[in-house]
């Protein structure tokens, strides 16, 4: 097995970076929608902002991520984790 070389760790860390964001992103979009059921409008806003960037950070990898010609073939591995603050 040859060692991998920097675009294949990055058809990997790309497509999970991505996953990631999109995690954090529903977890934004969920304490905005607390925060602004509780009349915190300018925080829910601020929190709206964060989703936003979240979002136009996505585009950006997954530009990267087709400028090196997408995943990695078979690669279908899906790594979660959760941020649980109830």
């Amino acid at each position: 097995m040859h060692p991998k070389t920097t675009i294949e760790k990055l058809q990997v860390l790309l497509p999970h970076w991505v996953e990631h964001n999109e995690n954090h992103e529903a977890e934004f979009k969920k304490w905005a929608a607390e925060v602004r059921g509780e009349g915190k409008e300018s925080l829910a806003a601020i929190l709206d902002q964060a989703v936003a960037s979240m979002g136009a950070t996505d585009a950006i990898l997954k530009k990267a991520l087709a400028e090196i010609g997408g995943p990695s073939q078979g690669h279908e591995q899906h790594h979660h984790h959760h941020h649980h603050y109830d």
